[in-house]
This record gives C-alpha cells, structure tokens and sequence, in this order.
C-alpha cells in the first residue's frame, strides 16, 4: 500500500488531490487547522479507511511528529506534499510596511515546517524510495506589488527544494506551482474580487498525480507543462 502525507488537506488543491490518492488506492494521512472541516472532509470521501485525519497545524513541533508518527505506522511515507500555507494578511501589504512578527508566522508555516517534515520523514521517504511536493506559487519567481511576503516565502521554500534534491538524489523532490486557482487562500488575497473565473483545484491533480505517480526527475514544474507533457 502507498502512503501519501498530505498538509492542508481539508480544503482546496489539498482536498482535491487527497480525494484523488484514497480513490486510487493510497492510504493518505492528512491534516487541518479547523477539526471540524477536517472531519467533514473525511466523511464527503466516503472511504474511511483510506484517510487518516490528524487536526493541527503544521508550525506546530508536536503536531508534525504526530504525522510522521502515523505515516510509520501505517506503513512509510512514500509521498510527501507540504501544501499547507497561509497567506498573511489580507489585504497584503508592500514589504516596507508588513509587520515582522505576521511574517515570522507566514515563513514558519509557508518555509520551516515543510523542512521541519521532511527532516522527521526522510528515514521513512529513505527506506521507500519515495518523494516530496513542495507547493509553491508564480510569487516565488515573479515579483508581484504586495506579494513579497508570500512570495519571498515560496521563493525561500524553493530554493530548499532545490538543494534537498542535490543532497538527495535517491529521491524525488519537486517544486509544483499550480497556478492560480479558486481557492480560499487565493480569495484572502483578493478580498473584494470574485475569483470565480480561475481553474478548479480539481483540474489541477492530474498535474500533481504526474509528480506522484510517474517517473520525472527532480526540479520545478508547473500545471501547464505538466499538463501539456513539456516537462520542468
């Protein structure tokens, strides 16, 4: 059986692809900050025993050790996606005047506890041969007005996906950028818009599916490559 950790997994491109992984056959441990959401989200599944719900939140020491912890036991982790982030606030402010103490929040979520997971699961990805997801965004690369504190977490998260696959050659290690879609996260961003417009999280997990399942080496990808068959 595969085993698949997934962070932010009750909402978004998080439930989407965890809904896709428990039909094909995964067992997937997921987590979320709201327990409530949590639950319902296992239940609209409707395969119980294919998803393991653990609610926290992934800044959290504890919490990450109760996934890696639930991953072994049911196996080892064969895929890890650190899909979890926050945005900050909303509306997003310039740089010059985003207030250090939110952004210390949005770097520990968005950056070191993606790291922190893979250090606690990589005995685990090791021993399976498996491979890890970072998600990122267009912001980690383009430097978007108001977007430099998410983006400048993404962009850090890249890099240290970067030098993890160099370290790590056994392994795969990717960096997805998904693209914009109609999410939550993406509406805090743009509080007064309606985002209607933008793809589903569902038409993104093909993409991710080829990052999980087929043979492509480590690197950066996104939605449109993968989707087209291009590639990084």
């Amino acid at each position: 059986m595969r085993v698949a950790v997934v962070t932010g997994g009750s909402r978004g491109l998080g439930r989407a692809f965890t809904i896709s992984l428990a039909r094909r056959g995964w067992h997937v441990v997921i987590d979320a900050r709201e327990p409530v959401q949590l639950t319902q989200t296992v239940a609209e599944i409707g395969i119980p025993h294919a998803v393991t719900a653990i609610p926290g939140d992934v800044s959290d020491p504890h919490h990450r050790v109760q996934l890696a912890g639930m991953a072994n036991a049911v196996g080892g982790v064969d895929l890890l996606v650190n899909n979890a982030s926050v945005l900050g606030l909303s509306p997003q402010p310039g740089l010059a005047d985003y207030p250090l103490n939110v952004l210390e929040h949005v770097y520990a979520v968005n950056t070191l506890a993606p790291l922190a997971l893979i250090q606690l699961l990589l005995p685990q990805l090791v021993r399976r041969g498996g491979r890890v997801v970072n998600v990122s965004s267009d912001a980690a690369v383009q430097p978007y007005p108001g977007w430099g504190g998410y983006g400048s977490t993404k962009a850090a998260l890249e890099q240290l996906t970067a030098v993890l696959a160099v370290e790590h050659p056994q392994l795969r290690i990717y960096a997805f950028d998904p693209g914009d879609m109609a999410t939550d996260l993406h509406q805090q961003a743009f509080p007064h818009e309606n985002i209607s417009d933008r793809p589903s999280p569902d038409s993104v997990v093909p993409a991710l599916l080829a990052l999980a399942e087929a043979d492509l080496p480590s690197g950066r990808y996104r939605t449109a490559d993968l989707m087209a068959g291009i590639g990084r």
